[in-house]
């Protein structure tokens, strides 16, 4: 994904600016968690009459941001799209939805149409040859214990012909498909790893998984980082539980309002570390004073595991920790986090770099919140090093941002490509678009700054990226270049 270019249209807009021009404009509005709700532009009463409070509030205004999506007609677009929209009502006019491009159009209406094939396709699991068929697909997946009622609630399928399992993508409006998502598990010696696709491709996949299901009255919510958790949950405690499209490694802002009902959000990412880290960061977005997340621990597994050990899931949630603690705290509140270090040190030593053993015993992986500083000589192959020490982490999934001043996108771009590969690409550009799809789906940003910049706009454009695609690891390449020459005397 490439970020807006730092002249382009994403100026940052201050929530006491958006919330100034709501009340200029007579449009009445709610103060949600991450989000304003207001009326909707775009359905009921035309023109120029004002904008009803008794009007359902359906359209959200993202308050980091400005970006709006109006979850009755799914229009969405930018705090500029909405000011031209009001203009527009003011005389007379219809608003219209600002449009996507019609490539994207395109592309989704191809995905909803190869989602509908696959899903055809697709049996209910209880629907197999024989039990024996069943049983074994239910193993291999670790869902043995999950009953035949919960797999038809959750709507999920089974694909002969791929070993896989299809959870569905329902639209929230009207229940139509609008994608899919494969999970397969391979198997390598005696470790289990599940393979997921969706359709369509990850950047479009915004299916909060379980959406339909949640009831207009539901105040409680739990959120897992997997469909098959969200199964669980909902199994063993009865509770409302949605699965992130893309698990613990981002919370897209655009699924922000579909949580904005909810007054008590618990996080139950996933077992490890990482999760536990990707808890505390959706939190800050999700308003810290609703959340509670459940720490990562032997006695408590994420939920399928929970399920599976016959753990009690409701005791479990009870003792989620409150998000929002206060800026002193006492030992007995640490001890948790302390005894979790011991017990972990093998991850709470960070992402270990799949290719570089050496670096793993210097830097002891990538941690959040370290700065590592790489000097040599010109030429002496500090990129070629950077990309594809940057490239182990990113195929990891630790979201990562690229600045590079020195040289353009388009050629770093290439590099890592070609290290993704590990194959020159030159010689066989047959083989290009198979390697750039897999590519395309790496958690992987690059800033689009050439030569030297204002500080404050880079700063800016980082933390742009952190808020909208949760980057824990940025390059800076390099220094020099970004911070020119006439900064010389300024402390950097």
């Amino acid at each position: 994904g490439v970020l807006p270019s730092p002249d382009g249209p994403a100026p940052s807009v201050s929530i006491t600016e958006i919330r100034q021009y709501l009340r200029a404009q007579d449009i009445p509005f709610h103060d949600g968690y991450s989000c304003l709700h207001t009326p909707s532009l775009f359905t009921g009463d035309r023109g120029d009459q004002p904008l009803s409070a008794n009007a359902p509030f359906t359209l959200f205004i993202d308050k980091t941001t400005g970006s709006f999506l109006c979850t009755a007609t799914l229009a969405e677009g930018t705090w500029q799209d909405f000011q031209a929209n009001v203009e527009m009502r003011h005389h007379g006019v219809t608003p219209i939805p600002p449009a996507s491009s019609e490539e994207t159009e395109e592309e989704m209406r191809q995905a909803r149409e190869d989602a509908r094939c696959i899903w055809e396709r697709a049996l209910p699991l209880w629907e197999l040859l024989d039990e024996k068929e069943t049983k074994e697909t239910k193993a291999l997946f670790g869902i043995s214990q999950v009953t035949d009622a919960t797999l038809k609630r959750f709507g999920v399928r089974y694909l002969r012909a791929a070993r896989s399992l299809v959870f569905p993508w329902f639209s929230p409006q009207d229940a139509t498909l609008k994608g899919l998502k494969l999970l397969r598990v391979e198997k390598k010696g005696g470790t289990k790893t599940y393979v997921e696709e969706t359709l369509p491709r990850f950047d479009s996949y915004r299916n909060l998984f379980g959406l339909p299901l949640i009831g207009r009255r539901d105040t409680e919510l739990v959120l897992t980082g997997w469909e098959l958790d969200a199964l669980a949950l909902h199994q063993a405690a009865g509770v409302a539980s949605l699965a992130l499209p893309r698990g613990a490694s981002s919370l897209p802002p655009t699924l922000l309002p579909y949580l904005e009902q909810f007054k008590r959000i618990t996080l139950w990412l996933g077992e490890d570390l990482r999760s536990w880290e990707a808890a505390k960061l959706f939190a800050r977005k999700l308003s810290l004073k609703r959340c509670s997340l459940v720490r990562p621990g032997n006695l408590q597994p994420r939920p399928l595991e929970a399920l599976n050990q016959g753990l009690n899931v409701t005791k479990i949630l009870r003792s989620a920790l409150l998000a929002s603690h206060k800026s002193i705290i006492s030992f007995r509140q640490l001890r948790e986090e302390v005894f979790g270090e011991l017990v972990n040190t093998e991850q709470v030593s960070g992402v270990k770099w799949a290719r570089f053993p050496e670096l793993n015993k210097l830097l002891k992986g990538h941690r959040r919140g370290e700065l590592t500083i790489f000097t040599g000589p010109t030429g002496s192959g500090k990129t070629t090093f950077i990309s594809e020490y940057a490239l182990d982490l990113c195929m990891q999934g630790v979201c990562t941002l690229w600045g590079s001043f020195e040289i353009n996108n388009v050629r770093l771009a290439k590099i890592m490509l070609t290290q993704f590969a590990g194959r020159r690409l030159e010689d066989q550009l047959e083989l290009y678009d198979e390697w750039a799809d897999r590519f395309e789906e790496l958690p992987l940003y690059f800033m689009t700054f050439h030569g030297q910049q204002n500080i404050k706009t880079v700063i800016d454009t980082m933390q742009h990226a952190v808020y909208m695609y949760d980057i824990t690891h940025v390059v800076v390449d390099n220094l020099q270049f970004m911070m020119g020459h006439e900064h010389l005397s300024v402390d950097r």
